[in-house]
């Protein structure tokens, strides 16, 4: 185990490196002048002088090849020095340990809504299945599934914040602050990890230990609970932590329409800047986060499922 463990953190390396690769491509790669659109962040469109662009070209080091300018910023990176933010003049790793709470605390919240929703009514569904609990649950999934998060968010709004008036409409701060974002960030996880839950029980409960258990006189309640929740729960395992890595890598949408002060909102404020210095951190550090949560969901294999090995990785 421990082999493959390496073998995939020598991976993250090359993916890290690829993701880094990319995210300089494309931003210097859209359209528009770099140094203009700093100059105008920073000084306003207003009377911008030619001298002042130039000068933001030449202190940023944006007149070099770009080749050389990845390779300039990959040395930096290597020894923990993730640049300044070329709008605000601030250290890019301390900007984003200021967002990385918000991020966590949505995340998280958004994670457990989902999983208090969804893994009961999974289970639910699949002990009466093709009763009309399983229909209305699994219609409810796929309502969840397909609203889209934006429009979602407006909704509650629209009810809760502005008729209500229950939640605030945008801001950080307590539970107050956080009932609304995680609701509109976990209806959409509950629907896909419901229908998988499931998909994943009712194959449990088909084989043929179940059915032993069932012929020696034992509960429902502790065969579903004991016995076929455990074995169901692999798949499930690899949906959370594709999730919880999408919701740590910035939900930049939710955060964008409350307002909620985290990483992925700062993406956004960056690629309209062209802020490539935070971009590209912000690049990295989702890298970074999908990779391990990846890592470690097939190391939780291993607890859930001894049958499983990696020794020939």
């Amino acid at each position: 185990m421990y082999r493959y463990i390496g073998k995939r953190l020598c991976l993250l390396l090359i993916v890290i490196l690829g993701v880094t690769v990319l995210t300089f491509t494309l931003m210097h790669a859209a359209p528009g002048d770099m140094a203009e659109m700093i100059a105008i962040s920073r000084y306003g469109a207003e009377n911008l002088t030619t001298a002042e662009v130039e000068a933001i070209r030449l202190s940023e080091g944006l007149d070099s090849p770009v080749m050389v300018q990845y390779f300039h910023w990959l040395t930096h990176m290597i020894s923990g020095d993730f640049g300044n933010s070329l709008i605000t003049g601030e250290p890019v790793l301390e900007e984003i340990l200021i967002r990385l709470p918000a991020t966590l605390k949505l995340s998280f919240a958004a994670l457990l809504v989902s999983l208090v929703i969804a893994i009961p009514a999974g289970v639910i569904a699949a002990s009466k299945q093709h009763s009309l609990m399983d229909y209305l649950t699994m219609s409810s999934a796929l309502i969840g599934t397909s609203v889209p998060n934006f429009w979602l968010g407006l909704l509650l709004i629209l009810l809760f914040s502005v008729t209500l008036g229950w939640f605030p409409v945008f801001g950080y701060g307590g539970l107050r602050y956080m009932v609304l974002p995680a609701l509109t960030l976990g209806a959409g996880l509950a629907g896909i990890t419901t229908r998988l839950t499931r998909s994943s029980m009712l194959e449990v409960l088909n084989q043929d230990y179940v059915t032993t258990a069932r012929s020696k006189g034992l509960s429902e309640r502790r065969i579903i609970f004991k016995h076929a929740l455990k074995n169901a729960f692999i798949p499930i395992i690899t949906v959370i932590g594709i999730q919880l890595g999408h919701l740590l890598g910035g939900t930049v949408i939710v955060e964008s329409i409350f307002a909620w002060p985290g990483i992925g909102k700062l993406l956004v404020d960056s690629i309209y800047a062209r802020d490539f210095a935070t971009v590209q951190a912000c690049a990295l550090l989702f890298a970074i986060i999908f990779v391990l949560i990846n890592l470690i969901v097939d190391v939780l294999y291993l607890f859930l499922n001894p049958k499983i090995s990696y020794q020939k990785e």
